[in-house]
């Protein structure tokens, strides 16, 4: 597969499809190849964990040669989140009002998108600071949804706290005008404004640069994975993220019988055709369906020999 000569590889797709289990084959290949990696779960479900039997948590474990894992926690990432606030308004906001500020953030914790606007800056961080420490990074984003607005953030936030930053500046030039005799006011809630705009700045410049990062999405030779597949294509090219290749999974072998696979290999094979017709500018990795739980190195190692085969 092209797509894993990148530096940072996001694998994405419908929960149940199989994309831990690529996602974690992508990073073991990498790792056995040589290359420093880190794999790392966005996904609330953490099934990475799982396959490498082991408990990896909030912390960069090794798991294996050349292989690190994290697990990003929402909850323990919005609390972290919250506290960063705190102290980016700690003499900013009049000493009298900090209990109900505090109050006020500590209810926005429990808000729609708290954990999603935590998470995305872990992902930034993770971005921005910790690849230089690991040759290759790969994401095992959430089921396709919040894997869409993560990678979608950096331009939606950036045009917002641009907005922000415009009202900000007109605020203090007018302010010091009629106070400050025209001098320049400090503010600074602008400076944190102008520090966040300039990250989101460059984790979307990372995610757009072709030769840096890739894009995988993973699905099954099924009508709704496929749909949910195309529709998710096509809002990511709007954001100039393309999708170049595809991983079909759990394809049925074509040593199977039995009536009742013989009939469902009919359906599939129709659901193969579109998917065919349907993702002309993608790579497609057909993967077969495996008579055991992918829940090993030795089992990640025979799904991964499908890579090369695309």
């Amino acid at each position: 597969m092209d797509v894993l000569t990148k530096n940072i590889i996001f694998v994405g797709g419908k929960g149940g499809v199989g994309k831990s289990t690529s996602a974690a084959a992508i990073a073991l290949q990498s790792a056995e190849q040589g290359f420093k990696t880190l794999l790392i779960s966005t996904d609330p479900a953490h099934n990475v964990g799982d396959i490498f039997s082991t408990n990896i948590g909030g912390k960069t474990k090794e798991i294996a040669d050349n292989l690190y894992a994290l697990e990003i926690d929402p909850d323990i990432e919005t609390d972290n989140y919250i506290k960063s606030v705190k102290e980016n308004i700690r003499g900013v906001v009049h000493s009298g009002m900090m209990e109900e500020v505090h109050r006020q953030l500590d209810t926005a914790k429990a808000s729609p998108g708290a954990d999603e606007a935590a998470l995305f800056d872990k992902l930034i961080s993770i971005i921005l600071e910790e690849r230089a420490n690991f040759d290759k990074l790969v994401f095992d984003t959430a089921p396709t949804g919040h894997t869409i607005r993560l990678l979608t953030l950096p331009e939606l936030m950036g045009v917002w706290i641009k907005g922000l930053l415009d009202k900000r500046r007109t605020t203090n030039e007018n302010y010091s005008r009629l106070i400050n005799d025209g001098e320049p006011v400090e503010d600074p809630i602008y400076d944190v404004l102008r520090i966040r705009q300039s990250r989101f700045s460059k984790a979307r410049e990372v995610l757009l640069d072709k030769k840096q990062t890739g894009f995988i999405f993973v699905l099954n030779p099924e009508r709704l994975p496929i749909l949910e597949t195309k529709k998710a294509i096509e809002l990511l090219n709007k954001y100039d993220l393309a999708v170049s290749t595809l991983i079909i999974n759990k394809v049925l072998p074509e040593d199977a019988d039995g009536d009742f696979i013989m009939e469902r290999k009919k359906h599939e094979k129709q659901y193969i055709e579109m998917i065919k017709e349907t993702f002309t500018k993608q790579q497609l990795i057909f993967v077969p369906l495996f008579s055991q739980d992918i829940i090993s190195e030795k089992h990640l190692a025979l799904f991964s020999e499908y890579f090369r085969k695309g």
